[in-house]
C-alpha cells in the first residue's frame, strides 16, 4: 500500500527532506532482497550487516553520496550450469539506506557470507552541546557617593 502525500505537499514549505524520507522508507518496505540486519553498538556507532551469499567483493559496489548509502550487487550468470534446484539467489540488487546528518561509513568488509558496513556519527565540535560557567554574582562598578538618611 502506498500513501499519496500530495495533500501535505500543498500547504507544507521546507518539509521536502521529510516527504523523501516517508517515501524512502515506503518504497524500502516493498523490497526484500537482500536481507539484512542493522544494529546499535552504542551511542555513536552503528552496523549493517547485508547477508550476500554468492557474492563476491569484487560483484558489490558500496557508495556514498550526501546521506544515502547506496549497494549495488551485480552476479555475472555463469554459462553452463543446470540446476535441479536453485535456493541460492544470485540476482542483481540495488540497496539504498538514508543516513542521517553527521554519520559516516567507517569501512566495509565480507565475513561468513555478510558484508559488515561499519558506521559512526561524528558531531562537529561546533555542534556539540558545551557546558557554560556561571560564576558567582558580577562584581558591581557602583560606588556610593554619600551615605546620610535624607
Amino acid at each position: 500500500m502506498r500513501y499519496d502525500w500530495t495533500p501535505l505537499w500543498r500547504s507544507s514549505i521546507g518539509f521536502d527532506r521529510l516527504f523523501d524520507a516517508l517515501d524512502e522508507v515506503q518504497r524500502t518496505a516493498e523490497e526484500t532482497y537482500p536481507p539484512y540486519n542493522i544494529e546499535r553498538l552504542d551511542e555513536n556507532r552503528f552496523r549493517i550487516s547485508v547477508a550476500l551469499a554468492g557474492f563476491a567483493p569484487d560483484e558489490v559496489a558500496l557508495t556514498s553520496e550526501q546521506n544515502v548509502l547506496t549497494l549495488e550487487g551485480r552476479k555475472a550468470e555463469k554459462e553452463g550450469k543446470t540446476f535441479l534446484h536453485r535456493g541460492i539467489s544470485a540476482r542483481n540488487f540495488k540497496r539504498q539506506f538514508t543516513l542521517a546528518d553527521h554519520v559516516e561509513v567507517k569501512g566495509a568488509h565480507f565475513e561468513n557470507g555478510l558484508l559488515i558496513i561499519d558506521l559512526q556519527r561524528e558531531i562537529p565540535e561546533a555542534m556539540k552541546p558545551r557546558r557554560i560557567e556561571i560564576n558567582g554574582t558580577a562584581q558591581s562598578n557602583v560606588t556610593q557617593i554619600e551615605s546620610r538618611a535624607a
